[in-house]
């Protein structure tokens, strides 16, 4: 008997060692890979304070003489960062805006401070508190995805602070069930959320790829550049998983009271959606926000969720129609 346990003993002790050896082993790969991947794609703009990253741009066309410029404000959307936008809609607006754009908290470089809440209300007091920080007025905000509830919501809790709403892909409504593109982020545990972030998070990103990339961007194909020019490499990282995980455990804390204010709006809200889209139903949620929200414009395009980065053109001229609408001035100079 006495044998029998020290032989379970040993058993035991190997299979925890190398458990153990395992973990290390991911944490180790995950760092590394991390450090790489920031080399290779550092931050594009300033971090004031290191919490932000934000890049601001233009005009660099003629609308930059003899008057101020009108400003766009981009939020991008659940698991993205800014080069989302600067893909190919950011230097088409700078020729006529002074266009920000920045990493949401907890995404890209931006970071977002423990304890700090992630839910759309938290969020959008971080973004009227860059617009009051940077002197921005009332911008044209857009949101694209999660990014349009952020920009429902601020328009919401400080109208004073936005101008207009356009609104690409946006998450609007309740869905009915959580896109299958976004099944590895829904963890509710912090300790867990960390815990997987620096062992198995990386290793199923790699493993689930390319069916991933094309629930997102499907139909569309997803541009061969999309890992360096449009950020997505910059998604590996155990801070931009910890980030998009808990976004996504905080979207439902908010919505419902968004949803209920839609009625009560007054700004003009337009809204892009691909009919394809395979993440947000462009019923559901385009045509939803315009049967509630009053005088909300939807315009559909053929296509996916993804419309700046495979439709940056379509998608920049729909943002730069919303901007002339609030300054009409702004078309007579380009």
């Amino acid at each position: 008997m006495n044998d029998l346990l020290t032989a379970v003993l040993v058993v035991a002790g190997l299979v925890a060692a190398l458990v153990a050896a395992l973990v290390a082993g991911l944490v180790w790969f995950t760092w590394r890979t991390s450090r790489r991947v920031e080399a290779a794609f550092p931050p594009q703009g300033q971090l004031p304070g290191a919490r932000l990253h934000v890049v601001d741009k233009g005009p660099t066309g003629p609308a930059s003489a003899g008057q101020q410029a009108p400003v766009v404000l981009l939020i991008h959307g659940l698991g993205g960062q800014m080069a989302n936008f600067t893909y190919g809609v950011v230097d088409r607006l700078a020729m006529h805006c002074r266009v920000i754009v920045m990493d949401r908290p907890g995404a890209g470089y931006s970071v977002r401070h423990a304890g700090a809440s992630a839910a759309l209300g938290a969020q959008a007091d971080v973004m009227a508190a860059l617009i009051d920080a940077m002197q921005l007025g009332r911008p044209v905000v857009v949101g694209h995805s999660l990014g349009g509830a952020i920009a429902l919501t601020l328009a919401q809790r400080h109208p004073g602070k936005v101008a207009a709403l356009a609104l690409v892909s946006p998450l609007t409504q309740e869905p009915k069930a959580v896109s299958t593109a976004f099944n590895g982020l829904m963890i509710s545990s912090p300790v867990l959320r960390r815990l997987v972030a620096w062992t198995l998070a990386l290793p199923a990103t790699i493993a689930k790829r390319d069916a991933v990339l094309a629930l997102v961007f499907g139909p569309e194909s997803v541009p061969a550049d999309f890992g360096t020019r449009g950020g997505g490499l910059l998604g590996v990282r155990p801070s931009h998983f910890i980030g998009a995980s808990t976004d996504l455990a905080a979207v439902a804390q908010d919505l419902p009271t968004v949803i209920s204010g839609y009625g009560d709006m007054r700004l003009p809200v337009s809204v892009l959606y691909g009919r394809s889209d395979r993440v947000l139903s462009a019923v559901e949620q385009g045509q939803g926000l315009a049967d509630a929200l009053p005088g909300a414009q939807l315009v559909l395009v053929d296509g996916g969720h993804m419309l700046p980065v495979t439709q940056a053109a379509r998608t920049a001229d729909f943002i730069s129609a919303v901007v002339y609408q609030v300054h009409p001035a702004s078309a007579n100079a380009t």
